[in-house]
This record gives structure tokens, C-alpha cells and sequence, in this order.
């Protein structure tokens, strides 16, 4: 493409995007397709000749829009909040561009160096461990997901508690692993993949609160103990997929501490909440992980993908995931002044995820950030009173942060034919969990556009289709 083309087509994009956000709201939430819908608009084969940029954008209305469901809608209350922001958005386009392959320092010196610095911002801004900065035994590093997050951190426990024996000859020790009910599924995935499986993954119990039982944890530990088998790897969550319950992780980190259990926090969904400091009480005890995770690309508008995984002892996970062929050595690396971060992921090859982190702190700054965040909370919280004062709706799980679960007091199937109907109007989009036995709604206000009116207008969706249901 010539460097005329380059320019027009570009800002053509980049209008084409402007106008997308203008009117995103104005677009059914979740894409009314079915299955196969997208594929039957495209021919069989690839072209031969190539086209104009002008009729493939052309598609991006055609195509694409009617197939997508609209993360960045106002309306979007689903799963968890992947808010995204200008800064981000521009950074993603400057690090394509460059097309930077980080795996090595010296493969990217400011790809490699702006990751490691802004990860330590954020040690300061969050009030996190010190001993997570670089300058420490730690360190930070950004994966795509919460889930390569936490399959290095079940990795770096496995060869910790094996003596890094089960890299040289297979596992032979059985380990065991504990999170509660309302862990993430990718816990459990992570202990497949590292070869643990899931019969060596033991699921402890939860409170009222939803929140792991630390007394639980350490009577299933010393049973694992009394059998012969060796427990290693513990998960406590600080904001939960289903429910946004928080474990308390100053007592299991006490547990693990005196057990010598390796102790990883995962806090993927809430973790950027800690830039405020009234909130900072939901990561008392943070100091006992040996890992941490949470996802600057949900709630820190931050575009997908970037995870931040910090560690206490870089050793431990580089020693666990190196792999050093002689193409990849370098004079730099032998110093031991420079990170190589293909050491502490699983692939080799990595993109410059920082660069967008870096504009995004720049041009908010913490307070900004902090804004967001608060407004966010605020919201739920005026949302969910109305919610309570409905006689026809139970608060099941209250608010923590952004996010709360709700039920029809009629029970479950009306509850299931609410949600149904919230979702067909095309005006909004949540999703639904399980808790205990209750069928639940879950309303997580997490979007970057979402403002008052949104949430207000959605709870009039809600009021108008209940009357219908009920």
C-alpha cells in the first residue's frame, strides 16, 4: 500500500470508527444472528486479485456490524466490563504499526523497558507490595489473559514445590491444588494443563458471603497432608466472575504462609479498583501472594489484551518457563541487566501490549482513572437501591464494586424469562449466574460510555417487560 493510500485509507478507518462510537448505543446489543449467518455473506474462496480498500470497508457495515455484539455499548452490563478509551485505541494502532516482537531486550529495548517501568507505576499508584517492583525480588509482566496469568503461576508453584523436577522428568509427586466454588474456570484449566488434573483439584467452601472459608481450606490442606499427597497451589479471588464475591486474603494468605503453599491472587475482574484508596481494604494481606493478577483491559480502559501478572520472585518464574537455545542468547541477557521476557510467558514471541497502558496512564493520570472507576460504583449503587425497593425483586448478592445479582421473587423461571426479555429488546444485555440455588440476573456497570441515563433507562426496560412477565 503507498504511503498516500496509507494516510487516506487510515483516516478513513479511524472516521469510520469515530462514528461508530457515536452511535454505538443506538445498536442492538447482542448481534440477532444465528450460527453461520456471517460465514453465508462470504464467498467460498479468497480472492485472487486484490480489492479496493473502498469495498472492503464497505463490509465493516455489511458484515461485520450485524455479527457483533457491542462490548463498548453503553447498554453492555454482561459477564465483565472491557471498557477501552482513545489513548488506547491510538497506542494499539502505533504498536501494530511498528509491529514490535518483544521477546527479547534486545528484539525491543522500549518495548521491554516501558513494560517493566509502568508495571512499577502501578506498584505505586495501587499501594501494591514492594516487593512486587522490578527493583525487588519481583517483578510485573504483562500476558494476554487471567488465564496465562494464573497457568505460569500454577507452573512456577508445581516447580517450586518439586524442586524443579517435574520439568526434568515429568510429575511424579501428587500435588494439590484449592480455590473455592466461585474461582474462575480457567483455575481449574490451568491445572489440567500443567498436568496436576482436575482430581487434584479440590474446591474449598464459601461463606454467606460467597467468600472462600480460610478454616475449610486449612482442614482440606491437612487431610491432603494426613493421605500422602502434597498440596501446593492455592487461589483466592478478589472479585469473582459469578458473583464479585471477595475472599479475605489476609487469613488463607496466613494459611498458605504457615503450610508453605504456594499463594496466588487473582483479581482479573476487580484489581484495577485499588487505585482508590477507600477500597484498598479488599487486598489486606496481599503481601503473602506469591503472585497477582488482575486486568488492566477490563476496567482500566485498556484496551483487550493486557494482563498483568506480578510475581514476588522473578527466579521463580523464570526458572520454571526458561528455555535457552543458542539463536536467542544475547550479550545483554548474560549481564543480567536486562529482562528477556519470553522467561516469564509461555510463547516466545510477544507484542508491545505496554504501549497502551503507558498513553492510557499518561492521559488520565490516576485521578482520572479513579473518576471512572467511582462513577462506575456510584451507578450500581443507585441502581441496585431501586432494585431494593422493588417489592417484586430480591438483591441476592449486594454490591461490592460495580456489580450486584438479582432475582424475580416469583422465582426462577419468570427470573429466566426476565432475562430473556431484557436481551431481546436489543437495548440492553446482561447475563445470568447461579447462586446457591437461585437463578440470578447479573447487572455489572463497567463501561466506559455509560452514563446515569443509561443505567435509568434501563431499569424502566427492566419495570416495563416485569409487568409482562409477573
Amino acid at each position: 500500500m503507498p504511503a498516500e493510500d496509507f494516510l487516506r485509507y487510515g483516516t478513513a478507518a479511524l472516521e469510520w470508527l469515530n462514528s461508530y462510537y457515536a452511535h454505538v448505543e443506538s445498536l442492538p446489543v447482542v448481534a440477532s444472528v444465528q450460527p453461520g449467518d456471517i460465514r453465508n455473506l462470504l464467498p467460498p474462496t479468497g480472492p485472487e486479485i486484490g480489492e479496493a480498500f473502498e469495498k472492503i470497508m464497505a463490509d465493516m457495515d455489511r458484515v461485520i456490524l450485524p455479527g457483533t455484539t457491542h462490548w463498548q455499548s453503553p447498554n453492555f452490563y454482561a459477564y465483565f466490563p472491557s471498557n477501552i478509551s482513545g489513548p488506547s485505541i491510538l497506542a494499539e494502532l502505533l504498536s501494530a504499526g511498528m509491529s514490535v516482537q518483544g521477546m527479547l531486550w534486545k528484539t525491543g529495548p522500549a518495548c521491554t523497558e516501558v513494560e517493566t517501568h509502568v508495571l512499577d507505576w502501578l506498584v505505586y499508584a495501587m499501594d501494591l507490595p514492594k516487593s512486587f517492583l522490578s527493583t525487588e525480588s519481583g517483578g510485573g509482566v504483562i500476558q494476554d489473559t487471567a488465564s496465562s496469568a494464573v497457568l505460569c503461576a500454577v507452573i512456577a508453584a508445581r516447580e517450586k514445590a518439586t524442586d524443579g523436577d517435574s520439568n526434568s522428568n515429568g510429575l511424579m509427586t501428587p500435588l494439590v491444588a484449592y480455590a473455592s466454588s466461585e474461582t474462575h474456570s480457567s483455575v481449574e484449566k490451568a491445572i489440567r494443563i500443567a498436568g496436576i488434573g482436575s482430581k487434584n483439584f479440590r474446591v474449598v467452601d464459601v461463606d454467606k458471603n460467597f467468600a472462600m472459608r480460610p478454616d475449610h481450606l486449612q482442614k482440606m490442606i491437612s487431610d491432603d497432608r494426613v493421605a500422602g499427597r502434597q498440596p501446593f497451589f492455592v487461589c483466592a479471588t478478589v472479585g469473582t466472575t459469578s458473583s464479585n464475591a471477595v475472599d479475605p486474603v489476609r487469613p488463607i494468605g496466613e494459611v498458605c504462609r504457615r503450610e508453605n503453599v504456594w499463594f496466588h491472587v487473582d483479581a482479573a475482574m476487580s484489581g484495577t479498583v485499588a487505585l482508590c484508596p477507600e477500597h484498598r481494604y479488599l487486598f489486606d494481606g496481599l503481601e503473602y501472594a506469591d503472585s497477582y493478577n488482575f486486568n488492566p483491559h477490563k476496567w482500566m480502559m485498556t484496551n483487550f489484551d493486557c494482563s498483568v501478572l506480578y510475581v514476588q520472585r522473578k527466579s521463580d518464574l523464570i526458572e520454571s518457563l526458561s528455555i535457552n537455545p543458542e539463536y536467542l542468547h544475547t550479550k545483554e541477557y548474560a549481564t543480567g541487566l536486562a529482562a528477556d521476557y519470553r522467561d516469564w510467558q509461555v510463547p516466545l514471541g510477544r507484542r508491545f501490549r505496554a504501549l497502551k497502558l503507558w498513553f492510557v496512564l499518561r492521559y488520565y493520570g490516576t485521578e482520572g482513572l479513579k473518576y471512572h472507576i467511582r462513577y462506575h460504583i456510584a451507578l450500581t449503587r443507585l441502581i441496585q437501591h431501586k432494585v431494593q425497593e422493588d417489592p417484586d425483586f430480591e438483591v441476592v448478592v449486594p454490591a461490592v464494586l460495580n456489580m450486584f445479582c438479582f432475582r424475580l421473587r416469583k422465582g426462577r423461571s419468570k427470573t429466566e424469562a426476565l432475562l430473556a426479555a431484557i436481551n431481546e429488546t436489543g437495548r440492553a444485555y446482561m447475563t445470568h449466574t447461579i447462586i446457591g440455588e437461585d437463578y440470578v440476573i447479573r447487572w455489572c456497570v463497567g463501561q466506559a460510555q455509560t452514563r446515569m441515563r443509561h443505567v435509568l433507562e434501563t431499569w424502566d426496560i427492566v419495570q416495563r417487560l416485569k409487568q409482562h412477565i409477573a
